[in-house]
């Protein structure tokens, strides 16, 4: 449980057992509405996923203190182990995954996108107050939905890629960011592309007055609704890209963060961006694939081109998961939170219409319902706390150490092999670069290869993405996969966390820009606007003399 006398916060552990901070993830602390919805139905998709491949654990849960994010790993019940180690057998046999990837793409990724256009649609601003705080509940649930279906797809996107690492890994001494180049070109919503991207893309080149508009000086947000309102192609075009992006938060899950229409600065420059883009360059994904196949022993050939063909199958999956769920769903619902909490400061009852993120559902339905809520020095308060700290105020563990991972040596082949997947692809997710710096290089891993100098841009908050201009290098705490809309912007990215699987690995490689993840200590040691250089390739940050 969490405590807190005068001005320091102290941190106890919210169950039994070892409990480990998230900074991936969750580099900030959360919102009470966020922390309130999120532990159910993330640990209710856990366990879906853990029984669905046969994993031989019950699955993770997530608690908060503080508002800061750790997880528990939760241990399976001794009369569930025969059920799971029999239901191991049949996942690489029948390949379970596809069964996955076939649900999402046929059944659950349209119906979300379904869903989330119908929210969207509302104009939250026109409903009376009971109908908004209905409005409030029917986003929140279907947020909640949102975060067990990201959670349900994880196996599809972390077992294929975490059992051709592992295999490889056996087979080779080929580092896992070489064998990860191998998946560039197989997940492109990671960089951000869409059918309506190319669309308005195809429309601004073959319409002058239409890209002289985009390239005007002047208010960003009446430029964006001037554009949705051009006849034809153009508006169309226009429409149905900013209502498929317009929503979806920029980074981070929580309601804190922003959708991208709260940047229209930014999402018109990165639109300019894309549509100056040239030809992609890059090396070539079957070059790579044809280096790494000579480096393998003859007999294990086939085996590699199945295990490539599985892995670059499903990698599109980590990404979509999150862009298309909870991703998507969060921002809607932080659009709905906003609509209260601009009638309620109109009204005089909270002193920002932004502290409405802080109050919980209840308490968003109570005071938009004129009942009793929190005060508005109270939500302040809040509001306060929580961006005035980022993980590093919180210690990385709470509870007992951890117990030694089982000698997965003694179970039958098919559980072997499932833990041992997951266990790499969940360590390439979060492991951090344990290299010592120097006084002007910081070592993290390689993540996505190339060089790149350019000035950093110290991003320490979402509000602050406005900030970026093109050729900048974000240096951050960390990214999610929703930041893609901002990509044409950046010439590399340079995290504090996240290991070679984290989502801001993932888009780096898939758009093909240096980037170095888990620095530890970028944040601290870059100045915004400095010179810096970065080396994809060695995982490499050099910072002013």
């Amino acid at each position: 449980m969490a405590r807190q006398v005068g001005t320091e916060l102290h941190f106890e552990a919210p169950g039994p057992g070892p409990w480990h901070l998230d900074p991936v993830h969750f580099p900030r602390p959360v919102t009470r509405y966020f922390s309130e919805t999120h532990p159910e139905p993330f640990k209710r998709g856990f366990s879906e996923l853990t029984a669905f491949y046969g994993m031989l654990v019950e699955g993770m849960q997530y608690a908060y203190v503080n508002g800061f994010a750790y997880s528990n790993m939760r241990p399976l019940a001794e009369e569930e182990i025969p059920a799971r180690l029999q239901r191991a057998e049949e996942v690489f046999e029948r390949k379970l995954w596809r069964e996955q990837l076939r649900d999402w793409d046929e059944t659950f990724k349209p119906a979300s996108i379904r869903v989330h256009r119908e929210l969207q649609s509302v104009d939250a601003d026109a409903l009376p107050d009971a109908e908004l705080a209905d409005y409030l509940t029917r986003c929140r649930d279907h947020h909640a939905e949102m975060m067990f279906q990201h959670m349900r797809f994880t196996g599809a996107a972390m077992l294929p890629v975490g059992d051709l690492l592992a295999n490889v890994g056996d087979w080779t001494d080929i580092p896992p960011a070489e064998l990860l180049s191998m998946m560039r070109g197989s997940a492109p919503v990671s960089a951000g592309a869409s059918a309506e991207l190319e669309r308005l893309i195809a429309a601004l080149k073959q319409d002058r007055d239409a890209r002289d508009l985009l390239d005007a000086d002047g208010d960003a947000a009446e430029i964006l609704e001037r554009l949705r309102a051009q006849e034809g192609a153009t508006g169309d075009a226009v429409s149905a890209y900013l209502d498929l992006v317009g929503y979806r938060l920029l980074d981070g899950f929580d309601i804190s963060g922003r959708y991208a229409l709260e940047f229209p600065d930014a999402l018109i420059r990165a639109v300019r961006a894309s549509v100056d883009r040239g030809p992609e360059e890059g090396p070539d994904v079957e070059d790579r694939v044809a280096e790494v196949r000579g480096k393998l022993p003859a007999e294990r050939l086939s085996q590699f081109d199945e295990l490539l063909e599985e892995a670059r199958l499903t990698y599109r999956i980590r990404d979509e998961r999150g862009v298309f769920s909870d991703v998507w769903a969060s921002g809607i619902m932080r659009r709905a939170a906003l609509a209260a909490g601009r009638r309620l400061a109109e009204r005089g009852r909270i002193h920002d219409a932004e502290h409405i993120v802080d109050a919980g559902l209840d308490e968003m339905r109570s005071l938009v319902s004129g009942a009793d809520g929190p005060s508005a020095d109270e939500l302040a308060k809040r509001f306060e706390a929580r961006i005035s700290l980022t993980a590093k105020d919180a210690p990385p563990a709470l509870g007992p150490p951890p117990p030694p991972p089982p000698d997965p040596s003694g179970l039958p082949r098919g559980a072997a092999r499932v833990m041992r997947a997951i266990g790499i692809a969940i360590d390439a997710l979060f492991g951090s670069s344990e290299a010592e710096h120097e006084e002007h290089l910081l070592r993290g891993l390689a993540a996505s290869g190339g060089v790149y100098e350019g000035p950093a841009r110290r991003v320490s908050d979402p509000s602050e993405f406005e900030r970026i201009i093109q050729g900048d290098v974000l240096v951050t705490e960390s990214t999610t996969e929703a930041f893609n809309i901002l990509l044409p912007l950046l010439g590399a990215i340079v995290t504090d966390s996240g290991g070679l699987l984290s989502h801001s690995a993932i888009v780096a490689r898939e758009y093909g820009i240096p980037r170095g993840v888990g620095t530890r200590e970028a944040t601290e040691r870059i100045a915004d606007g400095a010179l810096i250089r970065v080396d994809g390739d060695a995982g490499e940050v050099t910072v002013p003399r």
